[in-house]
């Protein structure tokens, strides 16, 4: 009877390691995942180990539990059953029977311990860490099947661990909150480019991409001023004839202007409506509604709405309400990849920045932090977020061609060049917005006589004085 309860001790301890290992297995393995590695995999499995990274937290918790229990149980239960085993031998080299059990009891403590740890943490970690999806297959079925018996006990643990850490002034964080941030990974980026791990567009591509969370829509959005609009009386005729002159296929509909957008239409809704038919079918009839986002928005957030708006356009709304333009899918892919060009565009008009001799030929619509990136030139805070908004600035009236002026000193300047100051030439205008302008590099001494001239003359410069 003793040798088969000592048998059946050594059967559970056995599987007390084992159950440790699953839960071991399943922590690393649920942390180590990737979100891509669990949507490529479509497997009924696979299913299951992606609801359990959603809800993460509980998992964690619930596999802790599984550990503790087991391991408890394990001590319990292999320290006597290996200290009968122990004992014996201790007695026939000559150790009295009262200091055997007691020694007999720390050696089976230690062997118990050291089994546990190495078979049951240590080789299911590194199982774990080598192939997280396929430990995490394996394992998460009985788990998710543990977690579900314990849940209002391992919920309640976790509501009073967060209670206590908050009450330490501590606000609970995600288990995977310590995962490496954008700005690391864009320095461990811009570091494997310059060793060579990656090419140059590789570098750019992958760092604007981490970066694209901290932009805000303002920045991302295509500006008011060249938004393409259809009025409310406007037939599918008008959409389709707007649509061959733009190359767009979406178009706000407004009632006045765009502070007033009624909705948004995709070209391929007059297709449905016979050709006699499209003179007198009015677009607002069948316009979608128009999704609004703040101008301070992140861009993951627009992405989100705009993906799921359906009309996958989006309207900018500034503090005060009124319309500041709009942001498209196309606006999100561009400030990833740079302009993209189709059919349609004029690259040589839309292009934002491109070198002309020495000089800059600019869009007045480049964003101020574009004008940094791309050509080192720092503007000073101001009430202006575009190359255009800072002439105007600097003219204190609305520029027309030919006004020559001194940018102010940037806080940095980056240029290979390296001059130390630019100056800045209106070469078109479109009404009253700066359409083009002219950025030149000016060493010192030109950019202190031109300042002498315009407070001269209490004038800006004009093109050839």
């Amino acid at each position: 009877m003793d040798i088969a309860l000592s048998i059946l001790g050594i059967i559970g301890f056995i599987a007390l390691t084992a159950g440790t290992g699953v839960f071991v297995a399943v922590e690393f393995a649920l942390t180590g995942l990737e979100n891509s590695t669990i949507q490529e995999d479509t497997s009924p499995l696979g299913k299951l180990v992606g609801k359990a990274h959603q809800n993460l937290s509980f998992h964690l918790s619930g596999a802790q539990l599984g550990i503790t229990l087991t391991t408890l149980a394990t001590g319990y239960l292999a320290e006597p059953v290996l200290s009968t085993f122990i004992t014996p031998l201790l007695e026939l080299v000559g150790i009295s029977p009262s200091a055997s059990q007691s020694i007999a009891l720390i050696i089976a403590m230690i062997i118990a311990a050291l089994l546990s740890m190495v078979y049951g943490e240590l080789v299911p970690k590194n199982i774990a860490i080598t192939n997280p999806m396929k430990a995490a297959k394996i394992t998460v079925r009985p788990v998710v099947y543990f977690n579900r018996f314990f849940s209002p006990f391992i919920k309640t643990l976790n509501w009073s661990a967060n209670h206590l850490v908050r009450k330490m002034g501590i606000e609970p964080a995600d288990e995977l909150a310590s995962a490496r941030s954008p700005q690391e990974l864009g320095a461990l980026v811009r570091n494997s480019a310059l060793h060579g791990g990656m090419s140059k567009n590789q570098a750019t591509l992958i760092d604007r991409s981490l970066k694209f969370g901290d932009v805000s829509a303002d920045e991302i959005m295509t500006p008011r001023a060249k938004v393409e609009a259809l009025e409310k009386d406007a037939s599918m005729t008008d959409l389709l004839t707007l649509a061959m002159e733009t190359g767009h296929s979406r178009f706000p509909i407004t009632d006045g202007d765009l502070d007033n957008t009624l909705g948004v239409i995709h070209v391929k809704k007059a297709f449905t409506f016979p050709t006699d038919q499209r003179d007198s079918t009015l677009v607002l009839d069948y316009a979608d509604p128009a999704p609004v986002v703040p101008t301070s928005l992140d861009g993951d957030s627009v992405l989100k709405i705009v993906r799921q708006s359906g009309c996958e356009m989006a309207m900018v709304t500034d503090e005060y309400g009124g319309t500041s333009g709009i942001v498209t899918i196309e606006d999100m892919v561009e400030e990833i990849l740079g302009a993209v060009f189709d059919e349609h565009d004029d690259t040589e008009t839309e292009t934002e920045i491109r070198q002309s001799g020495t000089s800059w030929d600019c869009s007045g619509l480049v964003r101020i932090d574009e004008l940094e990136s791309r050509l080192g030139y720092k503007a000073p805070e101001g009430p202006y977020e575009t190359l255009g908004g800072l002439v105007m600035t600097n003219l204190k009236r609305i520029p027309v061609e030919g006004d020559i002026i001194v940018l102010p000193d940037p806080d940095i300047n980056v240029v290979e060049t390296n001059p130390l100051s630019w100056s800045a030439r209106v070469t078109s205008m479109d009404d009253r917005r700066v359409d083009r302008v002219l950025l030149t590099p000016i060493t010192p001494e030109q950019a202190s006589a031109m300042t002498s001239a315009e407070d001269n003359n209490n004038l800006p410069l004009r093109e050839g004085e």
